[in-house]
């Protein structure tokens, strides 16, 4: 190594205590990493110096804890610690380091690169014991942590992260040819600012302020200490079969695209309060995943929504926060909150873009009857029904429209009633005015309106008193009338009482 700066003097002596080194000028607006080209060579460090230093260069002093801790720096040189196995912390602040950090497959105690312009940060595979943070700083070409492991806490508080443009990060192929690196369904690097699919993180995963002029990817990763995003403003997210203690994407929290957690369980709170949801096809993708609760109240959504196959504990969620396009079908809740009421929620429903789907209904009715709300479990139902009778053919639609307005296919089995009494009413009425004939005059009988119209509407003859009369003229369409009326009300009774005391799913 050529003969050290004064800069590097200073670091180098300052290590074996972990003393700061601090650069800075004082000047806030020149201190700012991003005006480095205005600095003086002498805030100048090799990357090669910081590397030696942190490989075990110096001899570590009794008593003392060594560190790099160095402020204001213009770090020139790649930073290369690939593979290293590094027992001392890294903190730089406020420093700008042209080249690309690099740490894969590395491990380190605790990497801190705080208020930092950066142009990349490759951590892939690397282990930190402690602290990993990029707070404050600016990331030109991406940040890559995939299959990472930090065992403190994870911060990219107020970050600014960019993708990289494309073929910034490359790779040769057997040919020779230069080709991007590619995720599921062929995403390629260019796409995501933060690409770490599988990071591990012990402790909370703190990225409040972020903003992200690309994706995240997240596929995969474990944050039992919790994932927040409170006030990011984010391209995208790709958090498939994530897990999570909680994930807050709420309070300004912001997304430009698709958030995809297809498969991801949340223990405890997955928030999308007071957030802003804008999408060109789908703002979320939550199919097929768990969560012990879901805030679903954000201010904006533009974009259509799937809750397929999903478990909720608890949905907590508003009329005004859906699209038009919800996909529901498979969705199951323990418990409903807000303050919907019950057409609200079946509007809800009817916002499904694949149609009318059974299981939605099912379930809303489940869980009304779960509550105690049994007359709403059977509207429920009974708006399944309609909504079914729409997807049938011709002669299906007409019975089940005759169902509706004869019983409202068994869940308004009082309507049947009103039909019986108005029928016989009118036969009443009408029989008493114009009698019928009794068929064997040598018969002693008295004849009663209300008793013949009632053994007419009875789909059996239970007097016996309709085969002793015959109705003259126009009367006999009255009693066909009747007896076909009482076939009618009786079959759609028992159409209906099959219905409704069928078990219900999940009963």
């Amino acid at each position: 190594m050529r003969r050290l700066s004064p800069a590097e003097r200073r670091l180098w002596r300052a290590f074996p205590s972990g003393a700061w080194v601090d650069l800075r000028a004082g000047d806030r607006e020149l201190d700012d990493p991003s005006q480095a080209d205005r600095w003086g060579r002498e805030r100048e460090v090799r990357a090669e110096v910081i590397a030696a230093l942190l490989l075990g260069a110096v001899e570590r002093t009794p008593g003392q804890v060594p560190g790099v801790r160095l402020a204001g720096a213009r770090v020139t040189g790649a930073l290369d610690l690939s593979g290293a196995a590094i027992d001392v912390p890294l903190y730089l602040l406020n420093c700008h380091v042209a080249e690309p950090v690099d740490l894969s497959d590395a491990t380190a105690r605790g990497v801190r690169l705080r208020g930092c312009e950066l142009t990349r940060f490759k951590g892939s595979r690397m282990k930190v014991d402690g602290l990993f943070e990029l707070d404050g700083s600016t990331v030109h070409a991406g940040v890559r942590l995939d299959n990472a492991r930090v065992e403190g806490q994870c911060r990219l508080s107020r970050t600014t992260l960019s993708a990289p443009p494309p073929r910034t990060t490359t790779s040769e192929s057997a040919h020779g040819d230069v080709r991007e690196p590619q995720g599921e369904a062929g995403d390629t690097m260019h796409e995501w600012a933060l690409w770490a699919g599988g990071l591990s993180v012990g402790g909370g995963t703190f990225l409040r302020g972020l903003r992200a002029h690309g994706g995240l990817r997240l596929i995969g990763g474990e944050f039992p200490g919790g994932l927040y995003l409170e006030r990011a403003h984010v391209g995208s997210i790709n958090a498939d079969f994530m897990t999570a203690a909680t994930a807050e994407l709420s309070n300004g929290f912001r997304a430009d695209g698709t958030i995809r957690m297809r498969g991801a369980r949340v223990d405890g709170v997955l928030s999308f309060h007071h957030a802003e949801l804008r999408s060109p096809d789908r703002a979320l993708h939550l199919s097929h995943m768990q969560a012990d609760e879901v805030i679903m109240r954000p201010d904006v959504v533009e974009g259509g929504i799937n809750f397929g196959y999903s478990r909720f504990g608890v949905l907590l969620d508003s009329p005004d926060a859906y699209p038009d396009a919800v996909q529901l079908d498979g969705l199951t809740y323990e418990s409903l909150r807000g303050p919907w009421t019950l057409a609200e929620r079946l509007g809800w429903l009817r916002h499904d873009p694949n149609g009318y789907r059974p299981q939605p209904y099912e379930q809303l009715a489940s869980w009304y009857r779960r509550i105690g709300h049994e007359p709403d479990a059977r509207r429920a139902l009974l708006a399944k029904q309609r909504e079914r009778r729409g997807t049938l053919r011709a002669p299906g639609r007409v019975w089940g429209r005759l169902l509706d307005l004869m019983v409202g296919y068994g869940y308004r089995s009082w309507l049947a009633g009103l039909w019986a009494v108005v029928l016989l009413a009118a036969g009443t009425v009408i029989f008493g005015r114009m009698p019928p004939v009794q068929v064997d005059p040598g018969e002693t009988r008295t004849f009663n309106a209300f008793v013949y119209s009632l053994d007419l509407l009875v789909p059996v003859s239970v007097f016996e008193v309709r085969g002793a009369y015959e109705p003259a003229g126009w009367t006999a369409w009255v009693a066909w009338t009747l007896v076909v009326s009482g076939w009618v009300l009786a079959t759609a009774l028992i159409a209906g009482a099959t219905r409704v005391l069928r078990p219900a799913p999940g009963a």
